[in-house]
């Protein structure tokens, strides 16, 4: 008997000494690997107001209510948007999971039977058999020793996963609404193209009706009516197609905010906003601040816990099991003391052989876990790249505007001296055509530079990952 209370007490001190030891255990920190970047962007100047910050919600840096407006609904109701959220709560899901594993279960059982035994056994009771209840009341639990932190790996594996969700709901969102402000400034360049292109095919117009009316006094020439005339389709087949290019940007937006059958009428003036230019002389240290960025560092840190789980597969599975309940043929008496029971056990698993197994997904592990080091540091690569083309882009769309603004206001003057010279009988009215050409492809062209402009600079505020604080920008 004492040797029974003596073993009863050492479970206790064996328990706690087992805990102690899980304690020392589980995964190691999880370091981020080091990439070598350049403190700053290439071509950025140190004094350029580095320390400015840039709101979250940066869109709003273009002016535009419309644009807002679009946004927020493009964030509300994508259903990329939508389906990345749900990953999130999936990933939590799991995640809470996988943590429940570090808490023992307790499980509540009852049953009830009534059965007869055989009268012609030795242990039969009576020639005739016996028939009898049995009433069961128990509560069990059973809990595995984390003695190797595979539990913890696990668990710690499971949080980076949710974390990392959150991050790559974080990316979509980036990604959603940075099409939305370009599909936005892409309806908006074709609004003002369309404006320049109607205000030509009135110009021409008029230009067709002049050498009409020249040709029926005598004074003009049929070469220069079937000129004109062609000049006039030219325009007519250019505003057709910006109509066609305007219900495809039209359509975009419809589809990135959930609202089919969107339908955004042309301002009364569609001129483009000035491009927010986002200060240059940035440090790359923002680009940890880019979602995609934190989540491949979460998955360096799942895969990295993922190798601890892997190796604590190799070791011994060590368990508590434990009982207490009731038993007995009345129901009445199940829960009096004579009907009491228990239980208390201790478990152990050891794997002997298993043909390689389980060392060949520790060797997987491994795997991955290098694989996550190189995504992780082709990330912080690539965003490198995107923030360095963006800022070189952005540079010289700037430096083009001013010759593009020279080369639309000389052409202006070059046609009004070729109209004066042709009323004048200088030249003849090819001179004037040509004029007119060069003053709508230089009016076009400035256009598309503001708009290649304005994407440039949403190009820079997702590769740095939307807006920033000041603190941030001075790292």
């Amino acid at each position: 008997m004492k040797r029974v209370m003596w073993s009863l007490r050492a479970v206790p001190c064996a328990v706690a000494l087992l805990l102690t030891a899980c304690a020392a255990g589980g995964p190691p920190e999880q370091h981020r690997p080091a990439v070598a970047l350049p403190a700053q962007f290439p071509g950025a100047a140190a004094d350029s107001g580095a320390a400015a910050a840039i709101p979250s919600q940066w869109w709003t840096l273009f002016g535009d209510a419309e644009l807002n407006r679009l946004v927020d609904a493009a964030l509300a109701h994508n259903s990329d948007v939508a389906q990345a959220v749900a990953r999130v709560e999936l990933a939590d899901a799991q995640q809470r999971e996988v943590s429940g594993a570090l808490l023992p279960g307790i499980d509540l059982g009852a049953n009830a039977a009534r059965s007869r035994s055989s009268g012609l056994t030795n242990s039969a009771r009576s020639p005739s058999g016996f028939v009898g209840n049995n009433f069961r009341l128990a509560a069990s639990t059973s809990f595995e020793l984390d003695f190797w932190g595979k539990l913890r790996g696990a668990d710690r594996s499971a949080r980076a996963t949710a974390l990392a969700s959150r991050y790559a709901r974080d990316t979509v969102r980036l990604t959603v609404t940075g099409l939305t402000v370009q599909s936005w400034i892409a309806l908006r360049a074709i609004d003002e193209q369309l404006r320049l292109t109607r205000e030509t095919l009135k110009t021409r117009d008029e230009s067709l009706r002049v050498l009409g009316v020249r040709l029926k006094g005598g004074s003009g020439s049929g070469l220069e009516v079937e000129q004109a005339r062609g000049l006039r389709a030219d325009a007519a087949l250019q505003a057709i197609e910006l109509e066609r290019q305007r219900a495809l940007a039209q359509s975009q937006l419809a589809l990135l905010t959930g609202e089919p059958g969107l339908s955004l009428a042309a301002p009364g003036e569609a001129v483009l906003p000035a491009a927010p230019v986002p200060p240059v002389g940035l440090p790359s240290s923002l680009l940890e601040r880019r979602p995609d960025i934190q989540r491949a560092e979460q998955a360096l840190v799942a895969a990295d816990a993922n190798v601890t789980v892997a190796r604590a597969a190799m070791y011994p599975t060590l368990s508590l099991t434990g009982l207490l309940g009731g038993e007995s043929m009345e129901l009445s008496t199940l829960l009096n003391a004579p009907a009491r029971i228990w239980s208390l056990g201790f478990g152990l698993s050891l794997p002997l052989f298993d043909g390689g197994r389980t060392a060949a997904r520790t060797d997987q592990a491994k795997a991955r876990q290098q694989e996550a080091v190189a995504a992780y540091q082709g990330a912080v690569g690539s965003a490198f790249k995107e923030a360095a083309d963006a800022i070189g882009n952005l540079q010289a769309a700037a430096l083009s505007e001013p010759d593009l603004r020279v080369r639309a206001e000389a052409s202006t003057r070059a046609a009004k001296l070729a109209q004066m010279r042709f009323e004048a009988g200088y030249t003849g009215y090819l001179d004037v055509l040509d004029a007119q050409r060069s003053v709508n492809a230089a009016a076009l062209d400035q256009v598309r530079n503001r708009q290649a402009r304005l994407n440039y600079s949403v190009d820079l505020f997702k590769a740095l990952g939307g807006g920033w604080t000041a603190e941030e920008a001075a790292r």
